[in-house]
């Protein structure tokens, strides 16, 4: 089991999470714009969330200033957190718009929100789990978009909490991150998404 558990934190890394939030939210209001438009948002996601980053990564590599895509290292995550933060703003003010996609906005918002907490916490040597922040921000919003448009999706979300456990004994098993990284990650990345949630249900 110790073998397997190591696999969903590549799987499940938190730079997927935004085109999976993304994804979720194109099945929950698949009614409301044509194809073209989900196509073009969710190709914009991609680039900006997915593949920007990742040349970025490749380019701290080669530079030495990163050794793997989980940034084991305290010193190494201050200039990815700080870029994340920076697409991402770009994201909602030129693509995902309060005014075209409000439920989709107010989810990369919470995630902004996340990061800059993630980042502060750096500064007092705890490397808060962006994956536990990601996975959270992603429940919860998973959950508001069930609200929202009144689809039953519990087992989505129980689904989507068992996930959470299973990554959660994966960083452990990895021996990534403390019970209390964990633990400041999940609320870091739930409760932007809770607070958010006054805004668009």
């Amino acid at each position: 089991m110790k073998k397997i558990l190591p696999f969903f934190s590549y799987l499940f890394h938190p730079i997927f999470i935004p085109i999976v939030g993304t994804l979720f939210y194109i099945l929950y209001s698949s009614n409301y714009y044509s194809k073209e438009q989900y196509l073009l948002l969710f190709v914009q996601v991609i680039i900006i969330t997915f593949f920007l980053p990742m040349s970025f990564f490749y380019l701290l590599r080669t530079f030495g200033k990163a050794d793997t895509i989980m940034l084991s290292e305290i010193s190494q995550r201050k200039t990815p957190l700080l870029m994340q933060i920076a697409l991402t703003i770009i994201l909602i003010n030129k693509s995902v718009t309060l005014d075209r996609f409000p439920e989709l906005f107010f989810f990369f918002l919470g995630g902004i929100c996340s990061t800059i907490v993630a980042y502060i916490f750096l500064f007092a040597n705890i490397k808060t789990s962006i994956h536990m922040i990601a996975i959270s921000a992603l429940c919860f919003f998973v959950i508001g978009l069930s609200i929202h448009f009144e689809v039953n999706s519990i087992f989505i979300i129980a689904a989507l909490f068992f996930l959470t456990g299973i990554i959660a004994t994966s960083r452990l098993v990895m021996k990534a991150h403390s019970p209390k990284e964990l633990g400041i990650g999940y609320l870091a990345g739930m409760l932007p998404q809770l607070i958010l949630w006054c805004f668009w249900l």
